[in-house]
């Protein structure tokens, strides 16, 4: 069984920082990729960042660009998503998500369940 834990939530002030973790797990499992997705409340959820396992590549949505980072440790089986000079339109659960490396379409089959950001004005 594949699973996949976020951490590191919180209630921040605009303008401060919060780094989020995503522990994957699974005895066979192989990720692919790992990508960070959000969703505010009413909103649709989108595209965050997302992170290769193997090869060195990210891709950041334009929103978070000059923000926010995401790296991994392979070793920890985690990925992090950095976030800088947050705003209050950041607000939102923030959940991880990874596609498999046996399943040639790399859809994002896992997800987990999300941790809450607020961010106040």
């Amino acid at each position: 069984q594949v699973k996949l834990v976020e951490s590191g939530g919180g209630l921040v002030q605009a303008g401060n920082s919060l780094t989020l973790s995503c522990v994957v797990s699974g005895r066979t499992f192989r990720p692919s990729r790992v990508g960070w997705f959000r969703q505010g409340s009413g909103k649709e959820r989108e595209f965050v960042a997302d992170i290769g396992w193997s090869g060195p590549y990210t891709d950041l949505a334009g929103f978070a660009k000059g923000r926010f980072t995401i790296s991994r440790d392979n070793a920890k089986n985690t990925v992090y998503l950095q976030m800088n000079g947050l705003k209050s339109e950041d607000t939102a659960v923030y959940l991880c998500a990874a596609a498999s490396a046996e399943i040639a379409d790399g859809r994002y089959r896992y997800w987990g369940q999300g941790t809450q950001v607020t961010v106040s004005s």
